[in-house]
C-alpha cells in the first residue's frame, strides 16, 4: 500500500501571498476576525470584572 502526498497549498492561498487591499480580501478578512475575537474577548473579561452584562454597565435599563 502506497502513502498518500502530502497536499501543497495554493500559492494564491498562502499567508506570504496576504496584502492589504480593496474589499473582500483574505487579509481584510483575517484582520477583521482578530479584531472580533479580541472585543469579544474584552466583552467577556468587562463583565466578569464588573458583575454585570453589557447594557447595565452602558445604563441602559
Amino acid at each position: 500500500m502506497s502513502k498518500p502526498e502530502p497536499v501543497q497549498p495554493d500559492a494564491s492561498q498562502s499567508s506570504l501571498t496576504d496584502e492589504p487591499g480593496f474589499g473582500w480580501t483574505t487579509y481584510a478578512e483575517r484582520i477583521n476576525g482578530r479584531f472580533a475575537m479580541v472585543g469579544f474577548l474584552a466583552l467577556l473579561l468587562l463583565e466578569f470584572f464588573t458583575r454585570q452584562d453589557f447594557f447595565t454597565w452602558l445604563g441602559l435599563p
